[in-house]
């Protein structure tokens, strides 16, 4: 089992907030600690509003999210190292090439599925952001919720 899952996107507030507020609110141990991150972040910003409204429509809570800047402890230090596409693969490794083994695409049991970025496009972009993400995010859940921490 992971005790300590990061997701990360380009920005930190549209793709890796949806999905660390999705993993928090599926994931059923309180012992794993999930967080959310960018290779590029817009540095203490709130999540975008069409995310939040995609969320809370789905009953989903918004978290108080402020975007983050990916660094090198924080790939230390988690478990299991979830990326929105393969380009954020490239980043993260760049920065932390031992991480390799504990980092995966969101998407790995959706056929390699990459998650397009909705910044600035219509609700209707988050909304199937937000599909994509559900899916992915159960199909990690059997991984993160048996056995013991690591």
């Amino acid at each position: 089992m992971f005790s300590n899952v990061l997701v990360v996107c380009v920005g930190n507030i549209c793709r890796s907030p949806m999905a660390e507020a999705m993993f928090r609110q599926r994931v059923q141990n309180p012992r794993i600690a999930i967080s959310s991150a960018g290779t590029h972040a817009m540095l203490s910003s709130t999540m975008d509003p069409l995310a939040q409204a995609v969320l809370q429509l789905n009953g989903i809570e918004a978290h108080k999210h402020r975007s983050r800047q990916v660094d090198r402890q924080m790939l230390h230090d988690a478990d299991l190292v979830l990326l929105m596409e393969h380009r954020q693969t490239q980043s993260v490794l760049r920065l932390a090439p031992e991480v390799r083994g504990k980092t995966f695409l969101i998407g790995k049991w959706q056929d390699e599925l990459e998650i397009a970025d909705p910044y600035r496009r219509p609700k209707l972009a988050f909304e199937q952001t937000y599909e994509q993400l559900s899916r992915c995010v159960d199909d990690w859940l059997p991984y993160l919720q048996s056995g013991e921490p690591r």
